[in-house]
């Protein structure tokens, strides 16, 4: 005769409850690490959506020098604005350059709070305005062709 003696149900509710508390440290580890790396993930797209708006700040100071109806005097300015519903500050350093008819611009954006720390530099190459009189007047369209008439697939 085979005795089919059993355990006290307390020892297997012991190693029941063992293997769920390893469970749950292994699972809470894992979520840690999960929720670092998004952490992470979220600090680096807002540092980057910071360094994209003072890019396009910059960019624009530079074309703005370009489209200016005058030649940038060489020296610093700087100026402040709201942009995105942030506060910037700028700064802007024209210098002469090898070539006659050229300036250099360098341009530096930071926050208005923090003027030390620059995100985003640019310089920019920078011609002397068109004399007056001569100058760019505008796009001229193209008049639509009679209707009916075949033009070839072509515009006029």
């Amino acid at each position: 005769m085979v005795s089919t003696k059993r355990s006290p149900q307390w020892a297997d509710r012991g190693i029941v409850l063992l293997e769920v508390m390893i469970a749950l440290v292994i699972v809470s580890l894992g979520m840690l690490a999960v929720h670092g790396t998004l952490s992470k993930f979220a600090e680096t797209a807002h540092h980057m959506q910071r360094k994209s708006l003072a890019s396009w700040i910059a960019s624009n100071k530079v074309t703005e020098f370009s489209l200016a109806p005058r030649w940038p005097e060489i020296g610093e300015t700087s100026g402040s604005l709201d942009f995105a519903n942030l506060e910037w500050y700028w700064e802007a350093t024209v210098s002469e350059t090898e070539v006659d008819n050229l300036r250099r611009v360098d341009v530096e954006v930071a926050f208005a709070d923090n003027r030390e720390v620059v995100l985003h530099s640019l310089f920019g190459l920078i011609e002397p305005p068109p004399p007056a009189g001569i100058g760019f007047s505008g796009w001229q369209a193209i008049p639509d062709p009679p209707q009916g008439q075949d033009t070839g697939g072509q515009r006029r």
